[in-house]
């Protein structure tokens, strides 16, 4: 081992469960970011659509400071008041009535799985435990959520997997319809799936889950730990489908980088979680909920969502003006500043070597599966860093066209 830190440290000191591009970048300011050989990058990526309001935004900073010179931690044994404030600022802002924190999107989602099998197994019995998901889903990499998902190469490997789970096709109301039974505890749904390559559902299928959830007993469960906070142009993307779930899951953009997550829920879901069901250590963090507080008043403003709304246009219009001229992708689609860029056929299989070449050309951003480059930046970005950042993108699509 040596003293200088740097890629090739990463591989020898890290697990091998990850592969992170060349570069290590250092210090942040909005949409920017710098490498420790201080080459600038524009960041698309906004850290998998978790800083919604940029890199070091002062006002999350001053909430962290503030936060850092009172309380640190607690555990659950005692309760806080930013964990309190911010549980009812969800509560207010939302349908829900009871708030669980944890720290990520899969604890969030563990949480909701182990509630709807606990509020069935309380009201109907052991027999009705049964969960419906959907094919290339994706809700987290416990043992748990990646049974959920839809994906079977996450569960390659760590297999008994948990029972009692059922796939459908993603927008299948037939399929759904055929497979909800008096068996089902819950449907869990994406509203858009965002490791699936962002496909958004269509309100027809999401009107059908909640009816069939009603008529079959079930919870109807929205994991919007990608979609949530701001990412779709509402605070959460069920405002656009006018169907309210039973529970809902959010993280990533809650604390806009600092780890923290939340499980919403109706009062009647809620009252099956009793006391020592289940738990978290970190959960309502002080520190987190501080900063979420901070984001939350933020993000939910009218010149926020109104805002994203707006560069969405602007990053779909820059995007297919660019694709007019190298016509790399098939598809641009998504909601907000969720953006998905689908590969032509004959690229299929190469999104994350087009991400490659956009670091080369100092741009940062994602995939969503094998033939989709993703989009989740700031949803404050302004119009300079994007038109910066489609230059670069422009750059990438020439050199990638010519290259494959």
């Amino acid at each position: 081992m040596t003293h200088t830190i740097n890629r090739q440290t990463f591989d020898e000191v890290m697990a091998p469960n990850y592969s992170p591009l060349s570069m290590i970048p250092v210090t942040g300011d909005g949409s920017r970011v710098w490498d420790q050989l201080g080459k600038e990058y524009i960041d698309f990526s906004g850290g998998i659509a978790v800083n919604v309001l940029g890199h070091c935004h002062p006002a999350l900073k001053q909430a962290l400071n503030q936060q850092s010179e009172k309380l640190w931690h607690l555990s659950n044994v005692w309760t806080n008041e930013p964990a309190i404030r911010l549980a009812q600022s969800l509560c207010n802002k939302t349908f829900a009535d009871r708030v669980y924190f944890a720290n990520s999107g899969a604890e969030a989602n563990e949480a909701a799985f182990k509630l709807a099998r606990k509020h069935a197994y309380d009201h109907f019995g052991p027999e009705k435990h049964e969960i419906i998901s959907c094919k290339n889903g994706f809700h987290g990499r416990t043992l748990f959520t990646v049974s959920v998902g839809g994906q079977p190469k996450y569960c390659e490997g760590f297999e008994p997997v948990p029972k009692g789970i059922r796939h459908i096709t993603f927008n299948d109301t037939e399929a759904l319809t055929t497979a909800i039974s008096d068996k089902t505890c819950a449907v869990v749904l994406e509203l858009i799936q965002g490791e699936g390559g962002i496909i958004t559902a269509n309100p027809e299928f999401i009107r059908a889950a909640r009816q069939l959830c009603d008529q079959h007993n079930a919870l109807l469960i929205f994991d919007e730990v990608q979609t949530g906070v701001g990412r779709t142009g509402k605070l959460y993307a069920y405002e656009h489908f006018n169907v309210t779930p039973d529970i809902l899951t959010t993280a990533k953009a809650l604390g806009g980088g600092f780890p923290i997550a939340a499980m919403l829920s109706t009062e009647a879901a809620a009252q099956s979680l009793t006391v020592g069901s289940h738990g978290s250590t970190y959960g309502g963090n002080p520190l987190g909920a501080a900063v979420a507080n901070k984001v939350l008043e933020l993000v939910d403003s009218k010149e926020v969502l109104e805002g994203v709304v707006k560069r969405h246009t602007s990053f779909i219009n820059k995007l297919q003006k660019l694709n007019q001229k190298t016509p790399v992708f098939s598809e641009f689609r998504g909601k907000g500043l969720l953006i998905g860029c689908e590969l032509k056929t004959e690229y299929h299989g190469k999104a994350r070597a087009f991400i490659q070449m956009a670091e080369q050309h100092g741009l940062m951003l994602l995939v969503a599966g094998l033939n989709v480059v993703r989009l989740t930046p700031s949803l404050i970005i302004p119009e300079e860093d994007i038109a910066e950042g489609m230059q670069r993108f422009s750059k990438t699509m020439q050199v990638f066209a010519k290259n494959n």
